[in-house]
């Protein structure tokens, strides 16, 4: 692997008085796992910070019913909707919660039709996932939840992913935010999020590309990619005005996957936000995908926008 690296530095910026507040709901996915737990720290610390409502959602999804007789069946049902109930009750007395406007959903049928109607019928601007990241031969059997999610959703998930360590705080604060970019169909609603973000918490927010399989070019035409590069990446933010934040440019030369988290550690991000292809079949099912492995590997919480 190549690891080169191009960087430059602009000033800070002001910021606008009119920001309009960015997740007015906000829906929690939860398996009670501590994976989920965690996630429910982060939602609860966005909430506080965002002023939003927080909806908590537990799927009881159909393939987990028994093959047995219908009475057994019934009596299975309503054991794993007293687990549910349970499991919201430790959540209330984790005191997470506190001082939050919060619903708690539970829900029968198949995992993602059921995300999404709560999606609609709630109108949540913010899905946020926890994920203990599945290995590449189980993703193949048995699917990954999350993934699936940040496939399939019209609106931004943040993922905890396993890596993720930091504990969140009251009123989240996400002071580094690193923006990685391939220039895909939804990169300028990407950056949207990641100025608007950057905004709301006065951050330091750089705007990655990287260039893989550099041996595939010259000296001249992989210097001349990187310049292009650099140009797309300012063009990004190019009509950004009157904004209060750092902005810093990079342009990397290697493994997407590695140069992202390597980039995360250097400059200890809060925040990791990128693209997601969208896909209607096979998601979550796919194995080795970028986004899957940069959720698992970073240390911070990931935002996918779905492009």
């Amino acid at each position: 692997m190549i690891a080169a690296q191009h960087i430059t530095q602009t000033t800070e910026k002001g910021i606008p008085t009119d920001q309009k507040r960015l997740f007015k709901n906000i829906l929690l996915a939860t398996d009670f796992s501590p994976a989920s737990k965690k996630a429910l720290e982060y939602a609860a610390s966005l909430a506080r910070r965002y002023g939003s409502s927080l909806y908590l959602t537990h799927v009881i999804t159909v393939d987990s019913y028994p093959l047995a007789s219908p009475e057994y069946a019934v009596s299975s049902l309503q054991n794993m909707h007293d687990r549910a109930r349970q499991g919201f009750r430790d959540l209330l007395k984790s005191g997470e919660l506190i001082e939050l406007p919060y619903k708690v959903l539970i829900q029968e049928g198949s995992f993602w039709p059921s995300i999404e109607e709560a999606i609609k019928s709630y109108k949540i601007d913010l899905l946020v996932v926890g994920t203990h990241g599945a290995g590449a031969v189980e993703k193949v059997l048995i699917g990954s939840g999350a993934e699936e999610i940040f496939r399939k959703a019209k609106v931004p998930v943040l993922t905890v992913g396993p890596s993720v360590t930091k504990e969140s705080l009251y009123e989240i604060e996400f002071k580094n935010i690193l923006f990685a970019t391939d220039f895909g169909t939804s990169a300028e609603r990407e950056a949207e999020y990641a100025v608007s973000l950057a905004q709301k918490h006065c951050s330091r927010l750089r705007l990655v590309h990287v260039l893989p399989h550099p041996e595939a070019y010259g000296k001249d035409i992989l210097a001349e990619r990187r310049e292009t590069s650099m140009v797309q990446l300012r063009e990004l933010v190019a009509s950004e005005t009157d904004l209060h934040y750092k902005l810093d440019f990079e342009v990397a030369v290697g493994e997407p996957v590695k140069q992202i988290l390597r980039i995360a550690e250097e400059t200890k991000a809060d925040l990791i936000i990128m693209g997601a292809k969208g896909r209607s079949s096979l998601a979550g099912n796919v194995p080795h995908t970028k986004a899957h492995r940069v959720v698992c590997g970073a240390r911070c919480p990931v935002l996918t926008v779905r492009s």
